[in-house]
């Protein structure tokens, strides 16, 4: 099954906008995931031209570097993981976890994410756990222990201390100001 990769996906609303953008310009698919759209046949380059255009003016990007469609697909996951509940076997971390998710040594993997995106899988994966850790507190529903669980730190502690890293704030200051980034931004 033909398929093309897509940058700055990281929501379910982001797979709805895709979705109604191949319907609205009749464009043949088989479904849209995260980060990518999957056809039955193999697209045609005036297709995907097309379809680089319209992506582009929702924000989304076509992919069609093999190393950058790599690392797209370590963020998707990652994304995936923390932020829509994809289960990852509790006994695998996220390196095991990706390297078996792609086919890939982790090694080669956390070299490639890095020379692409100038930073490490881990800190992606801190700043994705942080980014989700806002979005809880906003909500107000759960205090910081249970988001500390939530998010798999091993204390409260922890988590605030990688907050303020990131963040400058702590959870308590953060709260009073509400601020979050766009996940694609990140």
């Amino acid at each position: 099954m033909a398929h093309l990769a897509i940058k700055n996906m990281v929501c379910n609303r982001c797979i709805k906008v895709v979705k109604e953008e191949l319907i609205k310009n009749n464009i043949n698919f088989s479904h849209v995931d995260l980060g990518t759209i999957y056809f039955k046949e193999d697209i045609l380059e005036e297709e995907k031209e097309k379809l680089k255009t319209i992506l582009e003016k929702e924000g989304f990007e076509l992919v069609e570097d093999k190393e950058a469609i790599i690392v797209e697909n370590i963020k998707s996951i990652i994304v995936q993981i923390i932020h829509h509940g994809k289960e990852k076997p509790s006994f695998q971390n996220f390196s095991e976890f990706i390297s078996s998710e792609i086919n890939m040594d982790y090694s080669q993997l956390s070299k490639l994410f890095s020379e692409i995106k100038g930073n490490t899988i881990e800190h992606y994966i801190i700043e994705q756990r942080i980014e989700r850790a806002k979005e809880l507190i906003v909500y107000n529903e759960l205090n910081l222990s249970q988001i500390s669980y939530e998010l798999n730190y091993s204390s409260p502690q922890h988590l605030s201390r990688q907050f303020k890293q990131i963040t400058g704030l702590t959870p308590s200051e953060f709260k009073n100001i509400r601020t979050r980034k766009k996940l694609d931004t990140i």
